[in-house]
């Protein structure tokens, strides 16, 4: 029987969607195979469904998710009774509990269900289905002592009906006083009870939200823009320099269709980052020539002008009845929930408490939640040279979402914060640094200069190789005022390595500087070394990479089993290649005889348990090798690119190993993931040595 947690609550607007997808969030590092079930579903799409399958890539068949629609259950209650009605979803909830490790139960929702007594419904479901439940309150607009008596009494009514409580939520309370509320629950609740702040950024619309409200029509603006949120609504009315003073962060402007000054005032403030808005949003059916939508388009690219018929006052009334919903179509609010959550909920405690046994597979998604989490857990600066680049702004606005790690960009913060408008990022939380116009510049032009005057640069040559973004940002990492840097993504990888090994430079207990791919297959993580940096590596380099990999593995939680990659296995070959590897396996076993290690040995005998019993039936490491070694970058770089495609294995990396302290490279064709993934193992690596604020 699957063990279930059932997230419930008392009444509508408790914004519980935070804490389902949260809850999901921590299901999901534990175990690989998570149900999802809604005893009772209103008609239309389930927008927290689709979000949690999209964004945890469920398999589940949409039809076994749904117990029966509300008005189903109303007519069941209603001429047979509430036995009748649960027993029908109890029978329907073991359908999916037999195929999944945990199931998440999304309680009912409390809005026009037209179902007498609802939170009995739901503690009665609870306990049938056998769920540990955590009720969810909703604190908006209510005073703190009116919230702290409905989160005690909605703890004792859930306790009351037998229910097996994990924990109290209460959400959207008002931040200010988010503390004194979590204090005094803690000391009236027999359980833990986490208490979140509202966000006014989760209950904002975007544009395409409201677009699709106000059946309006996009005149101008892509899918980015629409994305944006409205965190703010400014009417236009007034003449432009009074107009321009109203604007405000994030703000939908709302104007008759014929001020074309206000339209073009409005979008020349956003170029100019003074502030960035939303949009535009032009009533009376009015739109400005098609010169001034030239204008417009040229003015801001990609800002989102919408019209539609009615006028200013009646779409108001609409505007503000508006709210924010999480969905598949808004990932970047995903990710402000979950920072929300991973900030005020003690999640190992939790997860202690919900009692979810850690699967033995390792998928890639448990292997990336566990970076993050990871990261978290130990706060580290990370330099990002490529502050301008779309992708790492992108990443940067996730990682800054979920708070995973201080980040430092570089490049014109006047470009960076215009970019970042367009892409309706907020970056406030980040630092923004330009090298050529930095007063850091002379130091580090200086500590260049010190370190490379064996080579003969001088001050004045290195003031202007300090001016390039890799380097300055090596030199903030050899200075400590970042703990390790990324980059990559528009930077060739000897562009973004070199500084490193001149600045830098390798441990001492390390020959070479090597990588390693982490190679997420679909249940577990295999460590694939070097497949980016040596080309030839000699024995005792080869020998170097397989001790650092192996070091690499177990920092990252993956168990170092070695397996010392060749076209022969064991005593079957012979010939330069294979000679070797086999010294290489013979250096490790006399340096590090601790560790695992089998070579020389044909993949296939490495990684398949049967093969490994014909060929090598007394080895420890054959059959189940974590760790692969290549002979040479040929043939690693292009196994790591053969299992990546034709396997659909996640390839995160190259992770640099064997530096003094952490820089990293990318892939020029890196996506968001694979950026916001190489960020959070840099922070991981710099929390083996001490933090520059310590």
């Amino acid at each position: 029987m699957a063990r279930s947690v059932y997230v419930t609550g008392i009444d509508r607007g408790d914004g519980r969607q935070v804490v389902e997808l949260g809850v999901m969030e921590l299901l999901t590092r534990q175990v690989d195979r998570v149900g999802v079930f809604r005893p009772l579903v209103h008609d239309g799409p389930d927008r927290l469904f689709e979000l949690l399958r999209a964004r945890y890539r469920l398999s589940q068949d949409p039809a076994t998710v749904y117990g029966m629609d509300y008005q189903e259950a109303s007519a069941l209650q209603a001429e047979r009774g509430t036995d009748a009605l649960v027993s029908r979803l109890v029978e329907r909830f073991h359908a999916v509990a037999r195929d999944y490790e945990v199931v998440l139960v999304l309680g009912t929702d409390f809005a026009g269900t037209q179902l007498p007594d609802e939170l009995a419904l739901n503690a009665r479901l609870a306990n049938e289905f056998g769920a540990s439940v955590i009720p969810v309150v909703g604190g908006k607009g209510q005073p703190s002592d009116a919230v702290r008596a409905e989160a005690r009494n909605a703890f004792r009514a859930y306790d009351g009906l037998g229910c097996d409580v994990l924990a109290m939520a209460v959400n959207r309370v008002a931040p200010e006083d988010r503390a004194a509320i979590a204090e005094r629950l803690a000391a009236r609740l027999p359980v833990p009870c986490y208490v979140l702040p509202d966000e006014p950024a989760l209950a904002a619309p975007t544009v395409a939200q409201i677009t699709q409200a106000l059946g309006a029509t996009v005149v101008l603006g892509d899918d980015s823009g629409l994305a944006r949120d409205a965190l703010d609504f400014v009417f236009g009315g007034a003449m432009l320099p009074n107009f321009l003073n109203a604007l405000t962060p994030g703000c939908l402007v709302v104007t008759p269709g014929d001020r074309a000054d206000l339209v073009v005032g409005a979008l020349a403030a956003h170029s100019a980052g003074t502030p960035p808005i939303a949009g535009v949003l032009l009533t009376l059916n009015e739109r400005p020539s098609e010169e001034i939508l030239t204008l417009a388009a040229r003015l801001a690219p990609g800002t989102p002008v919408i019209s539609v018929g009615e006028r200013s006052f009646p779409t108001a009334q609409e505007l503000f009845s508006l709210e924010g919903k999480l969905n598949a179509a808004t990932p970047r609010k995903a990710e402000t929930a979950l920072g929300l959550f991973e900030r005020h909920v003690d999640t190992a405690d939790l997860l202690k408490r919900m009692s979810v046994a850690r699967s033995g597979r390792v998928t890639p998604m448990m292997f990336e939640h566990e970076l993050l989490e990871q990261a978290r857990a130990n706060r580290r600066r990370v330099v990002l040279p490529e502050g301008t680049e779309e992708r790492v702004l992108r990443a940067a606005d996730v990682l800054v979402r979920r708070d995973v790690c201080d980040l430092t960009l570089l490049g014109d913060p006047e470009v960076i914060r215009k970019k970042a408008a367009d892409l309706s990022i907020d970056l406030s939380g980040a630092q923004l640094v330009d090298p050529s116009t930095s007063e850091l510049r002379q130091r580090f032009a200086e500590r260049y200069a010190e370190l490379r005057a064996h080579k003969g640069v001088t001050v004045e040559l290195a003031y202007d190789v300090v001016s390039d973004v890799n380097y300055f940002g090596t030199l903030m990492v050899q200075e400590g005022l970042a703990d390790g840097m990324v980059s990559g993504s528009v930077h060739s990888t000897a562009a973004t390595i070199r500084p490193a090994f001149e600045i830098i430079k390798t441990k001492p207990e390390a020959s070479i500087v090597s990588s390693v791919f982490f190679m997420c297959l679909a249940d577990e993580v295999l460590v694939y070394g070097d497949c980016a940096v040596n080309p030839d590596p000699d024995a005792e380099q080869l020998a170097d990479i397989a001790v650092q990999s192996a070091a690499t593995a177990a920092r990252f939680g993956v168990e170092p089993r070695i397996a010392m990659l060749s076209y022969s296995t064991g005593t079957s070959g012979s010939g330069a290649d294979v000679d070797k590897v086999r010294e290489a396996t013979k250096l490790v076993r006399a340096s590090h005889p601790e560790l695992k290690i089998e070579g020389p040995i044909q993949y296939d005998a490495a990684v398949e348990p049967s093969v490994a019993a014909t060929k090598l039936p007394d080895s420890e490491v054959a059959g189940r090798a974590s760790v692969l070694i290549f002979p040479d970058l040929n043939t690693g770089n292009n196994t790591y690119k053969a299992v990546q495609r034709s396997a659909g294995a996640v390839a995160v990396g190259p992770v640099l190993q064997g530096l003094r302290k952490p820089v990293n490279d990318l892939s020029r064709g890196a996506l968001v993931s694979d950026i916001v993934n190489t960020v959070a193992i840099t922070a991981i690596q710099a929390q083996a040595t001490p933090s520059p604020s310590a």
